[in-house]
């Protein structure tokens, strides 16, 4: 019984790490920047990305500013990932008003581009 107890003890604390970290951004996710303007003929769409970031545990405002940014620098690193340098028309789906009193996950999405520096 000792064993199990234990067992599940050490279950329940990486589950509760895994849950709070956020999603630090890679070396090529620093290279990648949101826009407000459509980008122009010299950039090609790549596709749709999703960045999502559990705050269940960590609370709406939890580390580093809060879930929506563990979401942006998910969104980041998968437009890297993907071979885009440009983020346009990023949207938070997951932000309503049940998430300003529930801790739930947060998401942006957001298409993806390559663009010439």
């Amino acid at each position: 019984m000792h064993v199990k107890l234990s067992a599940g003890m050490v279950a329940a604390a990486l589950l509760l790490a895994g849950c709070s970290s956020s999603n630090s951004l890679t070396a090529a996710g620093k290279n990648v920047r949101f826009v407000e303007e459509q980008p122009g003929k010299a950039c090609t769409l790549l596709g749709q990305a999703v960045g999502e970031q559990s705050n269940w545990f960590s609370g709406p405002n939890g580390e580093m500013g809060g879930s929506m940014r563990g979401a942006a620098n998910a969104l980041r690193n998968q437009a890297a990932a993907m071979g885009g340098n440009v983020i346009y028309n990023v949207n938070s789906p997951s932000q309503n008003l049940l998430s300003s009193f529930v801790p739930t996950a947060s998401k942006m999405t957001g298409q993806v581009y390559r663009c010439a520096k």
